[in-house]
Parts: C-alpha cells; structure tokens; sequence
C-alpha cells in the first residue's frame, strides 16, 4: 500500500495500524542515507532501512544468520539499538564472518548489536534500491531523525505495506483507510490532512508504477525487434520457396506429396529459429549475470534486481519456436497452389509485374518497425542531449559538493549551525574558491530530495492541512547558497549571517510560489506567510525557478529558509571554483581535516551527483539505441535480400537492357525501384507511428520530443542512408551485366 503524505509519521502508522480492519498486519519503512558505520576499524558509510519491528514477520521472511528484531524488542524511542545486515553487505564488509552476530558496531557514534543476516537476495522493499542494513525505526531519533513521537509530516515514514484478510476486497481496504485517515484528521487537524491513498498489489514501492511503465515500453520496443525479426525471416523463407519453385516443380511431378515438401520447409525454418533462440539466450544469461554485478552509480545504493529463472527461459524457447513456425508458414500457399506443368515451362525466370506479394508486405512492415525504433532512439538521444544542457535553477557546472554529516561525529544538534559555520568560513580561504553556500536536503537526489511543508496566508487562524494556500519544497540554506549554486536572484536579497533565531523570520521563495500566490514576482517582496507552527515569515527575495524531484517535472513552489533557523545534522556544501577538480577535491578534504580530523566527508563534483537523476534518462536512451541498432540491422537484410533478389530474377531483362543502349539511370531505376518503393513507404509508415510512440518517452527523458526538426531530419537521413547501404552492392551487380556472358549462359 503507498500512503499519501498524511501516514508519513510513526504515531500516523500506528493508529493506521491498529484502527484499520482490512489487513492482517501492516509495517512501515523508510530510507536511512549516510549512516557512518564504525567496526573498531576502517569507518564506512553506510546506507539502511528504519523499519517497524514487524518488518520481517509482515514479509514472512527468516533470517540467514541470527534472528530478525520484532515488535517485542521495542519499548519506546531509542529502546532497540540492533541491525540485520544485508547478505551481501555482510559478505562483502564482513567476509562471510558467522561470528558477527552479537557483534557491536557504532551507527553514527552510538552502539548497535548485530542481530543476524538477511537471506540472500533480499535487499529491502525499495525497487531498484539496495540497501546494508535494517534498523528498528524506533531509534532512528540516534541518526539525527526528529522524535519517534512527532506526528507531522517531518518525521517521515516512507511507505506502509501489509497482507489483505481473507475476503477483503481493494476497494473495502481503500475504504477502510480513508475512514482512518477522516479520524486522523479530525482529531489533529494542524498536522494530519487526507489527500490519497493507493493500494497497489505488488506493496513493494511507489516506484512501481513508473518501472512498470517503462518496463512494458520496453517490452513493446522488444517486440517489435522479434516482429521484424520474423517478417525478415518470412521475406527470407518466401524467396527461398520461389527460388526452388522449379525443383519442387519436379518432386510433385516426380509423384512426392504437398504435405512431404511443406514438412520439409517447416522442419527448416523451426530448427533455423531454435539455433537463433539458443544463441540468444547464450548471450541474455551473458548479459544478464553482467547486469546483476553492475553497479549504476557508485555514489548511490542503486541496484538492479535481475534474477530470470527457468520459466524465463522456457517462455523464449516457446516464443522462438512458435516465431519460426508462424513465419515457416508463409510460402505455404505458393507451395500448395504450385501447377508443377506451368512452373516447368516458363523455367527459372521470375514474374516481374507489380503484384503486390506477401514479401513485398513483410519488408514493408519490417522497415516501418525500423523507422519506429530509430525514431525513438533519436527522441531519446535528443532529450538527454538537452537535459545535459538545460537549466536546472542551478549550474553544476564548475561546483564540488562536499556531503557532511555532523551526527558521525557525534555533534549535538544545538552545536551544528556553529560547526557547520566553521567549515563554510575555512573553505572559503582555500585559493581559487569563489563563493560557498550550505543547503540542508540535497536538491537533484530524489532520493535525499527535500520535504513540502504548508504554507499559509497570513490572515489564516485555522491551521489545518486543508486551509494551506500551498505545499513547496523547503530547503535550508546559508548565505550565499545561491551564489554558489548559481541561482539567479530575481528580486530582493538572499540570506545574510544576522537571519538567526534572534532575528525576524525571513523566506526567500521561486518564481512559481510568487505567481501562485502573489500574482507576480514584484507583488510578493515585503509580504508575510504564515508557517504550520504559526511563526510569521517575510518573503525578502525571489530566485528562479528550478527542479527539485525530477528532471522531467512541471515548475514547482519551492521556499528557502535561513538554515540558522532550523539546523540540520546533514547537508551538502556548495563550492564553486575554476580550480581543477582533483586539486580543489584534495584542498577541501584537507580543509575540513584541520576543522575536525574525525569529521567523515564526501566530497564529489555537483555534475557527478546528477548522475542519479539522469539515470533513467540515460538508461533508457542506451536500451532505444541499442534497439534502433538491431532494427537498423534487420532493415538493412531486409532491403538487401529484396534488392538482391530482385536483381538475381532479372539479370536477362538487365542484360537486354544494357544491350538495347539503356542508361545507368534507367538500368537502376528496373532494378531497384521496387525495393527502394517499398523502402519509402515503410519509412514513412514507420516516421508516422514512431512519433506517436515517442510522446510517452517525454515522461522519460527530459525535453524529449518527437516535434524536433532534428529528429525529424535525421530519421529521413538515416533511414536514407540504410537503403544505400542495403542496395550498395545489387546496384553494383546489376551496373557490371555483361549482356554477351550473360546471353551466352543463358
């Protein structure tokens, strides 16, 4: 089940838990990023997951090694200081060690027993997302979290999961919990506020239904490999019966039945797709074991879960031997319909009308199919073309980021905005340093990716979640973030170090929050907003828009507040420098060393923390190239076979031709033309369904569209360019006939 952001807190998921009447039992987990894990020697930092102690009994696992903690090791915050590590965090830190159960380790200075290992192959319930180990989320309050007992949307929890009764349908469930959700917000209206809630069947993540989607995309696009694929095999199998025409002329003549001779033809064309099938899957158990090992992203616990089984195997088995009978078939009916006496007189020379036939139809569907993947290759490879260079509200460009996390050190929450102050002052005294900034949350990771928090106009008394005017992005920030970030300042001013505590409460909010709320950037300097707590903020600048979830998203309100206001353990520092990478990255480790030479710090260039957003763009631009190629390749057989073919039939007609006085021109244009017909229609077809098809990928990749000039420009080009490729070689055959060699054989 994912919940609407009125469940993302402990107490929420509590009364959920015990209110509703439609699941057996229901638990809850979250991320834990960038915990430092401390083994007595060789710190590490670590990524986990803070679960409810019926995580493990919810999904009817058992442990590998040890026991699991349960609901009963629980007794309030900070009462349950165990972890279960991961299998393959244990096999890869711990080296298969049986002896780590009971084991104490530091979570970020405070000590933690190792309980047991996870089984093999599970590594949380987060899709895509790998994890080292799992933690009571009791004492998730120990990594720098807010209270277990806080109820508002800042301690979040991020998704409830559980088995339905016996007899409890969807909709009774979805019922069930908005009943929950009206009494929750009823009895607290100043932080619980129902929006939605979506019951999924898989209950694993709320990425679900985007992986879905582009998974099934993905399986349409493979699809249409395996149509092309077939509709060259049936062009292949139909030239070859008309090829052999004569010689099956003679064996029915000779007295051998129909059904002798067709047996013959599928027995061929099924043992040619089972050796095609069998070598592919050779190279997908290759390429699937690679997959498996590959780490995406160093810097963030991305994983993907390949794992196929038997039945995997055995369903492409199945499809390869079904594709090589459908398509076997298709010479069928010139066979059956076959007059051995009239194919016996007019000998081996082919008809030259322009009856359409079954192959002309089959290339013209493989090339359309090709132009579809090449035209979705080319939106894809155009909308990560310009995602690398658009504007973000912030310019990667020339910026280090330097992730610390003062909990690791054991710093006391009242002590971080003057630590963190420290470290901002000494990176600015490295040379070549221009600007430094600090953000609390970091924007672009989606996964660290800030809170929404309502926002109220100041004239309202009732505080409840439904009166909100707006929801932005809250960031905390020090000044001169924007500077160092690269954030254009439209209006007013960015923070200054006298916007504490002791201060007035000041916001500086985005374009998109000024139009929503105040009509314009102009109209919302000097105004006051009211916060869920009530405290008056001014709004004493606006910056330009920017993406803060996802590349591919509509503008968003954002708002940013003084990070001396609301101090956080965790934040990323901002250093914008022309300096060589390699040279600052060292200056900055030595620089937060000589603040504190127990401070763990990850230090990486702002355009390489992009990575994780670009992923899924890039990813899928790597699987429709990869796709154009194959379709690409299967055209240029195609158009070939039927280039050549065409030649082959006709080379008395050419050789006449040639004799007669004909030219280059007229001699191509008999030769050719057919096929190169075909080939026109195909592209066309194909440009027409492709730039359908390419309007999903825009939720994809960003600024993908199939309306570009240059996409349209560069299928014509390119599919232009696999019919010269493809008939290279018959015009060259067809332009070098000797009529007097040719008439003499004859």
């Amino acid at each position: 089940m994912e919940d609407n952001p009125a469940w993302q807190s402990y107490p929420n998921y509590l009364d959920l838990r015990d209110r509703n009447h439609s699941f057996e039992d229901l638990a809850a987990f979250g991320m834990v990023l960038g915990v430092g894990l401390d083994t007595g020697r060789n710190p590490t930092v670590a990524n986990g997951f803070a679960t409810t102690g019926n995580y493990f009994d919810v999904l009817q696992l058992h442990p590998y090694l040890g026991r699991f903690y349960q609901a009963s090791d629980e007794h309030g915050p900070n009462s349950a200081p165990y972890i279960v590590l991961t299998y393959a965090y244990w096999h890869s830190r711990f080296q298969d060690d049986r002896g780590v159960v009971g084991r104490v380790v530091r979570l970020d200075q405070h000590p933690f027993t190792i309980l047991g290992v996870a089984p093999p192959g599970f590594q949380g319930t987060l899709l895509f997302i790998s994890t080292d180990f799992f933690m009571p989320i009791v004492n998730e309050e120990q990594m720098g979290a807010p209270s277990v007992n806080t109820r508002g949307t800042e301690r979040g929890v991020f998704e409830s999961f559980g088995h339905l009764k016996p007899g409890v349908t969807p909709a009774q469930a979805m019922a069930d919990v908005d009943g929950v959700s009206a009494y929750l917000e009823k009895t607290y209206p100043k932080v619980v506020g129902h929006r939605s809630t979506v019951l999924s069947r898989e209950g694993l993540t709320s990425f679900g239904p985007a992986v879905r989607d582009f998974v099934a995309g993905l399986t349409l696009l493979a699809g249409l490999i395996l149509l092309a694929a077939c509709a060259n095999l049936g062009s292949l199998f139909a030239a070859r019966a008309a090829d052999r025409s004569r010689e099956m002329a003679l064996r029915l003549a000779l007295g051998s039945s129909r059904k002798r001779i067709l047996r013959q033809l599928l027995t061929e064309a099924v043992l040619l797709s089972l050796t095609g099938g069998a070598l592919g899957l050779l190279g997908s158990s290759m390429l699937l074991r690679r997959l498996s090992t590959w780490q995406v992203i160093p810097s963030a616990p991305i994983h993907l879960p390949v794992a196929p089984d038997a039945k995997l195997y055995v369903v492409a088995l199945i499809l390869a031997l079904v594709s090589g009978f459908l398509f076997g078939i298709v010479p069928v009916r010139q066979v059956l319909r076959a007059n051995p006496y009239e194919i016996v007189k007019a000998g081996s020379s082919g008809r030259t009308g322009m009856r359409l036939t079954v192959r002309d139809v089959l290339l013209v569907v493989q090339i359309a199919i090709c132009a579809v993947l090449v035209t979705s290759s080319m939106v894809a490879v155009r909308g990560l073309v310009n995602s690398l260079h658009s504007n973000f509200g912030f310019e990667p460009r020339n910026a280090m980021t330097a992730g610390v996390n003062l909990v690791m050190a054991g710093y006391s929450i009242d002590k971080v905005p003057a630590m963190q102050r420290r470290i901002i002052d000494a990176m600015q005294t490295i040379p070549g340093v221009e600007s430094v900034g600090l953000v609390n949350g970091y924007p672009q990771l989606v996964y660290t990716a800030s809170e929404r928090k309502n926002v109220f106009k100041e004239e309202t008394t009732d505080m409840k979640p439904a009166n909100a005017a707006i929801m932005p992005y809250s960031y905390g920030v020090s000044p001169g973030y924007f500077a160092a970030a690269g954030t254009t300042l439209l209006a007013g001013r960015s923070f200054s170090w006298h916007d504490d505590k002791n201060a007035p409460a000041v916001v500086v909010i985005n374009r998109a929050f000024a139009n929503k709320i105040f009509g314009s950037v102009s109209n919302a300097m000097g105004k006051n907003l009211k916060q869920q707590d009530g405290t008056l903020v001014q709004v004493v600048g606006v910056v330009e828009d920017g993406k803060y979830m996802s590349l591919t998203e509509n503008q968003q309100p954002a708002m940013f507040l003084s990070f001396l206001r609301s101090p956080m353990a965790s934040a990323y520092l901002i250093i914008r420098s022309h300096r060589d990478p390699q040279q600052l990255s060292a200056a900055m480790r030595n620089t937060v060393r000589t603040v504190d030479a127990a401070l763990p710090v990850d230090i990486q260039s702002w355009s390489s923390l992009l990575e994780v957003v670009l992923f899924p763009s890039r990813m899928a631009t790597m699987a429709l190239g990869v796709m154009g190629v194959m379709g690409a390749m299967l055209a240029i057989t195609g158009i070939f076979g039927m280039a050549a073919y065409s030649v082959s039939k006709r080379l008395r007609e050419l050789g006449i031709r040639i004799a007669l006085g004909a030219q280059r021109k007229e001699v191509l244009q008999a030769a050719l033309g057919r096929p190169l017909r075909l080939l026109a229609y195909g592209s066309a077809a194909g440009l027409f369904f492709g730039l359908l098809a390419t309007r999903v990928l825009a939720f994809i990749v960003y600024q993908a569209t199939p309306r570009d000039p240059l996409v349209l420009a560069g299928v014509v080009v390119a599919m232009a360019l696999l019919g010269v490729v493809a008939t290279w070689i018959p015009a060259q055959r067809a332009l070098s006939v000797d009529p007097l060699i040719l008439l003499r054989e004859e």
